[in-house]
């Protein structure tokens, strides 16, 4: 009966150490991986949760920009790192439902490498064109004058498999226009081509492309959400602008390394939720055009599982691979 005692305590015993790591987390600074550069519309959102993040939790939460590889190095620095609670990624759609089906090689599996914490933010995209360049008012125009142009037209993006790429290329297989992909290092690299008329349109996010179009530089055509943009409210949605079954987002996660502590990722996922539901946080959200959002880890997910099918056929019909 002794013995038995002892053998059915062991894994107690063996499970105290994490339990009790997991009750003083986090007793130290955690870094939060963007893995993409500074300034665009993943590093807003990710400094803005970090910041979120360490009112909530009583410690700093750091950003470290690990850029590169469409996402996968930063995202692969997330994966490989200890799954202690301390290193949390900001993971755009990319890692968690494209980048599968694009590289040949990729160095993780979203589905059992990487955790989502919960849903972090959401923007929807919008057809932009140059004001200088393009005459179309409104996304039929820009579609008849696409078409009578004997070469086509040619899109910009932020990189090849980005949901910028796999959205320009949507539109021109619903619309029917002749468009040439041109991938650039980054989405403001692709807006600045843009605006010297080198590319006529680009499926941008509406972050990246807010402060060119309140300038005047640039004009939206249609929003890819199914409701209007708060941040574009004059703006069609792409149904009402006559391409339907068009709803495309731009959105991401909190994530962990698989194998972090439950209490952890719960921890967060509260902290998560409480932010989003803060009238403060959002006030401070909103200027970038990203909404902050807090799920439970479930749902996040859930969100990803039920996109990949879609981003699977786009990338297909693309015919875009990398190594």
């Amino acid at each position: 009966m002794i013995a038995r005692r002892i053998l059915l305590s062991a894994p107690a015993l063996l499970a105290r150490p994490a339990t009790a790591r997991a009750q003083s987390w986090p007793a130290r600074p955690l870094r939060l991986i963007v893995a993409y550069p500074p300034g665009g519309a993943v590093d807003l959102a990710g400094r803005l949760i970090a910041e979120a993040l360490s009112a909530r939790l009583g410690q700093s939460v750091v950003v470290e920009n690990r850029t590169g590889g469409g996402g996968t190095i930063g995202t692969a620095a997330v994966t490989n790192a200890v799954p202690d609670g301390y290193t949390l990624g900001a993971s755009a759609v990319n890692s968690l439902a494209i980048n599968q089906y694009l590289y040949r090689n990729l160095p993780y599996d979203p589905q059992k490498d990487l955790m989502p914490v919960s849903l972090g933010w959401e923007a929807p995209l919008v057809v932009v064109v140059p004001v200088d360049h393009v005459p179309s008012k409104t996304l039929r125009e820009f579609v008849t004058w696409a078409k009578a142009r004997p070469d086509g037209v040619a899109f910009g993006s932020s990189g090849v498999g980005t949901t910028v790429h796999l959205s320009g290329e949507m539109l021109c297989r619903r619309t029917g226009i002749q468009g040439t992909h041109v991938p650039f290092r980054g989405g403001a690299d692709a807006l600045t081509s843009m605006l010297r008329g080198d590319i006529q349109f680009v499926v941008d996010n509406v972050p990246t492309a807010l402060a060119n179009l309140r300038g005047g530089k640039l004009r939206a055509l249609a929003v890819t959400s199914a409701e209007h943009s708060l941040d574009l409210p004059d703006v069609p949605t792409m149904a009402e602008a006559g391409v339907q079954d068009f709803v495309v987002t731009s959105w991401g996660a909190l994530t962990v390394p698989a194998g972090t502590p439950g209490p952890v990722v719960q921890r967060l996922s509260e902290a998560m939720r409480d932010a989003a539901a803060d009238p403060a946080v959002q006030a401070r959200f909103r200027p970038t055009g990203n909404r902050i959002l807090g799920t439970t880890p479930q749902e996040a997910a859930a969100r990803a599982a039920r996109e990949r099918p879609m981003w699977a056929q786009l990338v297909r019909q693309s015919g875009a691979t990398l190594d």
